[in-house]
């Protein structure tokens, strides 16, 4: 089985902390040389310090603010001109949670923008160089809401589910060209998000941060919240020659948390 990256670049939006930053270092441990893309810049050069550089990956980072246009164009014009990005990882973090209805339009903007449209400017600047190299990946990291929605995430299970669609579409429309387009779906994570999702919940419910972590645990089969890794070692996966016929899908990496079949 060809799970080596070596010699191919891979660009991880969201590179720098959590689920982005796992998956860097998944993909530069199969050999791949990461580009990372991200605001925080200090965090930036600490994640670049943790990749892995033993087959001579040549790892870099930009800053990028993915919910403006201007700067999503700058940075994507400025890889072009050096790299050849052949693995496109598209993950942000989500917007704050909270009931449907509470949810303003600029909520609802702003997701939009900062995912599904920074997906589809990414894919755009780098689907013709994958085309050139005969080698493509685009995965986008999105959530289990995609299959069933999940509660108190009105603006997430909303625009999440347009990028699972945005992809579908995607992946049928540039199937036939060799690159592959694929959806993660993580369940709870140990994340910041996640502790800020449960610490919200047990404000709002007046419980114990450790009460409301065991009632989210005791819904997940596996009884224990996800690790990041485990969620990147699914998309480095994606990213191999290996996976060559998985396509146009959206796999769960939950703990079997998701309760629906397909």
């Amino acid at each position: 089985m060809n799970i080596s990256l070596v010699n191919k670049t891979a660009l991880v939006n969201g590179g720098s902390a959590g689920i982005g930053f796992a998956t860097a270092k998944a993909l530069s441990a199969l050999g791949a040389s990461c580009i990372l893309l991200a605001r925080n810049e200090a965090a930036l050069v600490s994640a670049l310090e943790d990749l892995d550089r033993s087959q001579n990956q040549q790892h870099a980072y930009y800053l990028m603010d993915a919910t403006n246009t201007e700067s999503i164009q700058v940075v994507t014009s400025a890889i072009n001109a050096k790299y050849k990005v052949e693995i496109l990882i598209n993950n942000s973090g989500g917007p704050a949670g909270g009931p449907i209805l509470e949810a303003t339009p600029e909520a609802f903007l702003q997701t939009f923008q900062q995912h599904l449209l920074t997906n589809h400017m990414l894919a755009q600047a780098f689907v013709p160089v994958m085309q050139e190299q005969q080698y493509g990946r685009i995965i986008q990291i999105i959530s289990t809401s995609v299959k069933a929605p999940l509660h108190g995430l009105g603006v997430s299970n909303t625009i999440r589910a347009a990028v699972a669609s945005w992809a579908k579409t995607l992946a049928n429309e540039i199937g036939h060209t060799g690159i592959t387009v694929n959806n993660i779906l993580p369940g709870a994570t140990l994340t910041d998000r996640l502790g800020n999702l449960i610490e919200k919940q047990a404000l709002a419910q007046g419980k114990q941060i450790h009460e409301v972590e065991e009632e989210w645990k005791n819904n997940i089969p596996a009884k224990r919240f996800g690790k990041p890794e485990e969620i990147a070692n699914m998309v480095a996966f994606l990213a191999t020659p290996a996976a060559a016929y998985v396509n146009g899908t959206s796999i769960p990496v939950d703990g079997g948390r998701t309760p629906n079949l397909s």
